[in-house]
Protein backbone atom coordinates (compact mmCIF):
# COMPACT_ATOMS: atom_id res chain seq x y z
CA UNK A 1 0.00 0.00 0.00
CA UNK A 2 1.15 3.61 -1.44
CA UNK A 3 1.78 6.46 1.26
CA UNK A 4 -0.03 9.55 0.59
CA UNK A 5 3.52 10.66 -0.25
CA UNK A 6 3.99 8.32 -3.02
CA UNK A 7 0.57 9.01 -4.48
CA UNK A 8 1.00 12.47 -4.29
CA UNK A 9 4.56 11.81 -5.88
CA UNK A 10 2.69 10.09 -8.55
CA UNK A 11 -0.18 12.76 -9.35
CA UNK A 12 3.03 14.80 -9.75
CA UNK A 13 4.15 13.06 -11.92
CA UNK A 14 1.04 12.39 -14.17
CA UNK A 15 0.49 16.03 -13.95
CA UNK A 16 3.92 16.70 -15.76
CA UNK A 17 3.60 14.08 -18.17
CA UNK A 18 -0.23 15.59 -19.30
CA UNK A 19 0.97 18.89 -19.39
CA UNK A 20 3.52 17.74 -22.04
CA UNK A 21 1.22 15.28 -23.48
CA UNK A 22 -1.05 15.73 -26.62
CA UNK A 23 -3.23 12.73 -25.90
CA UNK A 24 -3.18 10.12 -23.11
CA UNK A 25 -4.24 6.01 -24.00
CA UNK A 26 -5.88 3.67 -21.41
CA UNK A 27 -5.68 0.17 -21.57
CA UNK A 28 -5.99 -2.72 -18.89
CA UNK A 29 -2.74 -4.88 -18.23
CA UNK A 30 -4.64 -7.23 -15.64
CA UNK A 31 -3.55 -10.30 -17.77
CA UNK A 32 -0.46 -9.02 -19.48
CA UNK A 33 3.01 -10.71 -18.18
CA UNK A 34 5.23 -8.63 -16.81
CA UNK A 35 8.01 -9.28 -19.20
CA UNK A 36 5.97 -8.49 -22.10
CA UNK A 37 4.90 -5.31 -20.49
CA UNK A 38 8.70 -4.84 -19.56
CA UNK A 39 8.96 -4.72 -23.71
CA UNK A 40 5.69 -2.66 -25.18
CA UNK A 41 7.39 0.40 -21.77
CA UNK A 42 10.62 0.09 -24.06
CA UNK A 43 9.64 -0.08 -27.02
CA UNK A 44 7.04 3.35 -26.01
CA UNK A 45 9.90 5.22 -24.21
CA UNK A 46 11.63 4.63 -27.43
CA UNK A 47 9.22 6.35 -29.21
CA UNK A 48 9.01 9.22 -26.70
CA UNK A 49 5.72 8.02 -25.58
CA UNK A 50 6.20 7.10 -21.75
CA UNK A 51 3.75 4.40 -20.06
CA UNK A 52 2.97 5.02 -16.41
CA UNK A 53 0.85 2.62 -14.21
CA UNK A 54 -1.36 4.80 -12.34
CA UNK A 55 -4.14 3.75 -9.68
CA UNK A 56 -7.47 4.45 -11.39
CA UNK A 57 -8.28 6.76 -8.68
CA UNK A 58 -5.41 9.10 -8.72
CA UNK A 59 -6.20 8.27 -12.48
CA UNK A 60 -9.81 10.45 -11.89
CA UNK A 61 -8.10 12.94 -9.94
CA UNK A 62 -5.38 13.77 -12.22
CA UNK A 63 -8.02 14.59 -14.97
CA UNK A 64 -10.54 16.32 -12.75
CA UNK A 65 -7.73 19.01 -12.40
CA UNK A 66 -8.13 18.86 -15.76
CA UNK A 67 -12.15 19.54 -15.27
CA UNK A 68 -12.72 15.81 -17.27
CA UNK A 69 -15.07 13.28 -15.95
CA UNK A 70 -13.49 9.74 -15.83
CA UNK A 71 -16.68 7.62 -16.45
CA UNK A 72 -15.89 5.47 -19.29
CA UNK A 73 -13.45 3.36 -17.62
CA UNK A 74 -13.96 0.38 -16.23
CA UNK A 75 -12.83 -1.21 -12.96
CA UNK A 76 -9.56 -2.40 -13.89
CA UNK A 77 -5.58 -2.43 -13.63
CA UNK A 78 -5.26 0.27 -15.94
CA UNK A 79 -1.97 1.75 -17.73
CA UNK A 80 -1.43 5.00 -19.32
CA UNK A 81 0.71 6.27 -21.93
CA UNK A 82 1.17 9.95 -22.12
CA UNK A 83 1.69 10.27 -26.01
CA UNK A 84 3.07 12.95 -28.00
CA UNK A 85 1.84 11.63 -31.04
CA UNK A 86 -0.92 9.71 -30.77
CA UNK A 87 -0.63 7.91 -34.23
CA UNK A 88 2.53 6.13 -33.29
CA UNK A 89 1.66 5.47 -30.03
CA UNK A 90 -1.40 3.54 -30.73
CA UNK A 91 -0.06 2.02 -33.44
CA UNK A 92 2.08 0.09 -31.03
CA UNK A 93 0.03 -0.57 -28.32
CA UNK A 94 -2.77 -2.07 -31.07
CA UNK A 95 0.24 -4.08 -32.18
CA UNK A 96 1.36 -5.12 -28.89
CA UNK A 97 -2.13 -6.41 -28.01
CA UNK A 98 -2.17 -8.38 -31.54
CA UNK A 99 0.74 -9.92 -31.22
CA UNK A 100 0.00 -11.25 -27.78
CA UNK A 101 -4.07 -11.96 -28.89
CA UNK A 102 -2.25 -14.25 -31.92
CA UNK A 103 -0.20 -16.05 -29.13
CA UNK A 104 -3.35 -16.53 -27.23
CA UNK A 105 -2.13 -14.67 -24.07
CA UNK A 106 -4.39 -12.11 -23.48
CA UNK A 107 -7.99 -11.56 -25.26
CA UNK A 108 -8.89 -8.40 -27.43
CA UNK A 109 -10.31 -5.57 -26.54
CA UNK A 110 -7.70 -4.50 -23.66
CA UNK A 111 -7.25 -1.05 -25.32
CA UNK A 112 -9.62 1.62 -23.10
CA UNK A 113 -9.83 4.53 -24.83
CA UNK A 114 -7.89 7.54 -24.24
CA UNK A 115 -8.17 11.46 -23.03
CA UNK A 116 -7.39 14.34 -25.51
CA UNK A 117 -5.53 16.89 -23.42
CA UNK A 118 -5.75 19.87 -26.00
CA UNK A 119 -9.36 19.09 -26.51
CA UNK A 120 -9.94 18.18 -23.23
CA UNK A 121 -12.57 15.23 -24.03
CA UNK A 122 -12.47 11.33 -23.50
CA UNK A 123 -11.48 9.53 -26.94
CA UNK A 124 -13.49 6.56 -27.27
CA UNK A 125 -12.03 2.60 -27.51
CA UNK A 126 -13.19 2.43 -30.81
CA UNK A 127 -11.60 5.16 -32.09
CA UNK A 128 -8.38 4.60 -30.43
CA UNK A 129 -8.35 1.08 -32.14
CA UNK A 130 -9.23 2.64 -35.29
CA UNK A 131 -6.08 5.17 -35.44
CA UNK A 132 -3.67 1.97 -34.53
CA UNK A 133 -4.95 0.02 -36.98
CA UNK A 134 -3.99 2.39 -39.83
CA UNK A 135 -1.14 1.88 -42.26
CA UNK A 136 2.30 3.85 -41.49
CA UNK A 137 2.60 7.21 -43.06
CA UNK A 138 4.37 6.03 -45.74
CA UNK A 139 2.17 3.51 -47.00
CA UNK A 140 -0.79 6.08 -46.61
CA UNK A 141 1.34 8.50 -48.87
CA UNK A 142 1.64 6.10 -51.20
CA UNK A 143 -1.40 5.00 -51.49
CA UNK A 144 -2.76 8.97 -51.89
CA UNK A 145 0.06 9.15 -54.66
CA UNK A 146 -2.04 6.35 -56.26
CA UNK A 147 -5.25 7.33 -55.76
CA UNK A 148 -4.19 10.67 -57.57
CA UNK A 149 -2.17 9.35 -60.32
CA UNK A 150 -5.00 6.64 -61.44
CA UNK A 151 -7.58 9.61 -63.30
CA UNK A 152 -3.95 10.68 -64.77
CA UNK A 153 -2.94 7.33 -65.65
CA UNK A 154 -6.50 5.84 -67.20
CA UNK A 155 -6.43 9.17 -69.38
CA UNK A 156 -3.28 8.64 -71.17
CA UNK A 157 -4.41 4.80 -71.62
CA UNK A 158 -7.12 5.84 -73.49
CA UNK A 159 -5.24 8.88 -75.28
CA UNK A 160 -3.14 5.60 -76.43
CA UNK A 161 -5.78 3.57 -77.53
CA UNK A 162 -7.34 6.23 -79.63
CA UNK A 163 -3.92 7.00 -81.27
CA UNK A 164 -3.22 3.39 -81.92
CA UNK A 165 -7.28 3.54 -83.54
CA UNK A 166 -6.23 6.51 -85.54
CA UNK A 167 -6.68 5.92 -89.26
CA UNK A 168 -3.99 7.37 -91.47
CA UNK A 169 -5.81 9.05 -94.42
CA UNK A 170 -3.55 8.14 -97.59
Amino acid sequence: MKTKQQKAEELKEGEALLNKSEAVLFFDFSKVKTSDLRNLRRELKASGNPLFIIKRRLLALLLKKQNEELEALPKASIATVFVSNIESAAASVYKFFSALEKEKKVEAGKILGGYDAKAKIMIPKERVMMIGQLPPREILLAQLLGMIAAPIRSFLYVLSEKSKQAVVPS
